[in-house]
């Protein structure tokens, strides 16, 4: 049996590799799981993405399944039992960095034509930018478009989204197909458009 080509980063790690092979590149349109890749990549800051994948359903589960309106909602009593569940990143931070995004999450659903999915799509006109990277020293750490969409959630008062970490999350959530152009999910992913 040959082994498929893929993009190196997720080396041998069975989760990391089902991660790339099933969701990473895959355009996501949903209001609720763009909130979450969202909160997922502002946890991921200063750590490695396979940590907070090893977290995520710990993170799903202390999160309510990251439903924003139940998050809005959180006290300070939710925040100390945040705070103290070692099976998530325990950052005050972060933590209230969620919260203060699904408030946010709520208000654009309700005032931005195309709610939060049409926020975050409107950066990319709507449609995944196929690139045709060969090698990963070509792809981009950050681009004009994460330093837009960047700029904009920090104007909206999101935290922990600067352009390398929106970068990250555009990649993740489809807007760009970042999978080189020798790996199995190319062309794949570039249907989706």
């Amino acid at each position: 049996m040959t082994e498929l080509a893929r993009c190196p980063w997720p080396g041998t790690d069975t989760l990391y590799c089902a991660y790339h092979d099933e969701e990473w590149g895959v355009p996501e349109f949903d209001h609720r799981a763009l909130y979450e890749k969202l909160v997922l990549d502002g946890f991921q800051a200063g750590l490695s993405w396979i940590t907070i994948l090893r977290k995520r359903e710990n993170f799903r589960a202390a999160f309510d399944n990251f439903d924003p309106h139940k998050i809005a909602r959180y006290g300070e009593r939710q925040v100390a039992r945040l705070l103290k569940d070692a099976g998530i990143v325990r950052s005050r931070a972060k933590i209230e960095a969620a919260i203060n995004g699904a408030k946010l999450w709520l208000d654009i659903m309700e005032t931005e034509p195309g709610g939060f999915s049409g926020l975050i799509w409107k950066h990319v006109d709507g449609a995944p930018k196929i690139n045709r990277f060969k090698t990963m020293s070509q792809v981009p750490a950050k681009t004009a478009m994460s330093e837009g969409l960047a700029k904009e959630l920090k104007q909206r008062g999101f935290n922990f989204c600067g352009p390398v970490i929106v970068y990250a999350f555009a990649q993740a959530v489809g807007m760009v197909n970042d999978h080189l152009v020798g790996c199995h999910r190319h062309d794949a992913c570039a249907k989706h458009r």
